[in-house]
């Protein structure tokens, strides 16, 4: 199956943590989409709502994708660095609040029309809660189902992928893992309503990539959406794919092949040090080398993953690893 390669604009720009306002000087926003455009075997892009993308620079968005021969891959709504939203988006307790998260999602949603975008990436990292005993699990959950719902029947077009993080900025998000997630998604009633796997978030979550995969396969079809980047377990680091969880990346592949996932694999990383665009150029050689080693093994996979014997599943990784 043919690859489609993507990143989030944002990754190629200033980043900054909770140490460090930044380590790098912020490029404008044309000039990181040169930048991902010289990247190798890169052909779309993932805007973030205001950041990246605005009704007021729209135009001169539109023109610079077609420019570039760029796609517009998803865009992902600012539900997260707005202050605004600072005790949830969707399930905000205050009603005003909910309603101005639609209707600021609804503007992204017609902007994504106007750019031929398919997808709405939806991550509501507020959207959760820090204490015990201080909030309403039952009520909020609603919320956050109801406003999804009213976006995806509202634009039955569109794709929306919720990603699904358990921690960050939250302690707690209502979004957590993949199977929660499914159950939202479900629960909306709409069919346009999926998932987005990021793979260093699963990791954080305890999952196994490949497994959440064919999950969102039997739940019908609702893996939208896929983040690549990398980290050691307990946090989000957003690192270079294959530089921890080398096996996984080989795994959660062969599974994206058998449940017949044919999106995008979007690279999500914050370069907090290293030059941005080598780092992406690097997550993606990577995904193309395990392609690599899938491609020409695929049988020999079938056979060790009906066998179930670790040995020889350990002698054939040491041998196509070395």
């Amino acid at each position: 199956m043919k690859r489609k390669y993507s990143v989030i604009l944002g990754n190629l720009g200033n980043t900054c943590d909770r140490f460090c306002s930044g380590y790098k000087d912020n490029p404008g926003t044309m000039a990181m989409l040169k930048r991902a455009a010289a990247i190798p075997h890169v052909q779309g892009i993932e805007l973030v709502g205001t950041w990246d993308i605005r009704p007021d620079n729209l135009r001169e968005m539109k023109r610079a994708l077609k420019g570039h021969g760029l796609e517009c891959v998803s865009i992902i709504p600012d539900l997260f660095a707005d202050k605004r939203y600072w005790k949830g988006s969707y399930s905000a307790v205050d009603p005003k609040v909910r309603r101005l998260a639609l209707d600021y999602t609804r503007q992204m949603c017609e902007i994504a029309r106007e750019l031929g975008c398919r997808t709405m990436n939806l991550w509501p990292g507020q959207d959760g809660y820090d204490y015990l005993l201080c909030a309403d699990y039952e009520r909020q959950r609603e919320w956050l189902c109801d406003s999804v719902a009213k976006l995806a029947d509202a634009f039955p077009d569109l794709r929306f992928a919720l990603e699904y993080k358990p921690k960050e900025p939250r302690t707690h998000s209502y979004l957590a893992r993949m199977a929660d997630t499914l159950l939202l998604a479900q629960e909306t009633g709409c069919s346009n309503v999926g998932v987005t796997i990021d793979t260093g978030h699963a990791y954080v979550g305890g999952e196994v990539v490949g497994e959440a995969i064919v999950l969102a396969k039997r739940a019908g079809d609702r893996l939208f959406h896929m983040h690549f980047n990398d980290n050691h377990g307990s946090w989000d680091d957003d690192m270079i794919v294959g530089s921890v969880h080398t096996v996984c990346y080989l795994e959660t592949l062969y599974w994206l092949d058998r449940c017949g996932y044919d999106g995008w694999l979007s690279m999500d990383q914050y370069p907090y040090r290293e030059d941005a665009a080598g780092a992406i150029g690097e997550s993606i050689l990577w995904l193309r080398q395990f392609d690599k080693i899938l491609q020409k093994h695929r049988k020999a996979i079938d056979q060790l993953v009906t066998g179930g014997d670790a040995i020889k599943t350990s002698a054939f990784l040491r041998r196509v690893l070395t």
